[in-house]
């Protein structure tokens, strides 16, 4: 913090210090100036545009398709369950995609039906905000992570997991008792 030096002798400045004079503010009257190595500055400035970047990206749409049809098996659907689940406690939006094939468009009840199931499984960490629609051969919807539903599961989790952390022993030491040693065996006496 110098103050105010005019042009010539701030450039006489950063010269004799062996670095540039980058001009940092140039709408402020009068214009803010510091006497930094250019090459560093930026390098620090890209450092924080990266790091802004990577902040603002953790809020994707993730998709999760139920298939190729309604013919999916239950545990192919529990696996989709799954990285939905993993994607929300994340924090990031999933939508749902269930598609349909040829006469399946017939039953878009048993489509509606799965999306309501998917709602109901996965509400302990999300909430709904776009509800089911069809869209041609496709129903989609969009779940949203609820932050205060996914501190509570991460605090059951934990709990869980400490939980099985214990030994048997620690839980209840009053069942566990120890074994008795084996009672003596008699030796018969020799008669003489």
């Amino acid at each position: 913090m110098i103050g105010v030096v005019g042009i010539e002798e701030a450039r006489e400045r950063a010269e004799t210090a062996g670095l540039d004079l980058v001009e940092i503010a140039p709408d402020s009257d009068p214009p803010v100036c510091k006497i930094v190595d250019f090459g560093r500055y930026k390098y620090e400035l890209s450092k924080r545009e990266r790091a802004n970047k990577a902040k603002t990206k953790g809020r994707e749409m993730k998709e999760v398709r139920l298939g190729r049809s309604m013919k999916i098996d239950p545990h192919d659907i529990m696996i989709r369950l799954n990285q939905a689940r993993k994607f929300l406690i994340e924090g990031h939006k999933v939508q749902i995609v269930q598609n349909f094939k040829g006469r399946e468009m017939v039953h878009k009840h048993r489509g509606m039906e799965r999306m309501q199931d998917i709602i109901l499984q996965l509400s302990d960490i999300s909430k709904l905000e776009t509800p089911p629609r069809q869209f041609g051969r496709r129903m989609t919807m969009i779940l949203a992570p609820d932050k205060i539903k996914i501190e509570q599961f991460k605090k059951k989790q934990a709990l869980q997991k400490i939980e099985s952390e214990t030994p048997a022993e620690e839980k209840s030491p009053a069942t566990s008792v120890p074994p008795a040693p084996p009672a003596p065996k008699e030796i018969p006496a020799k008669q003489a």
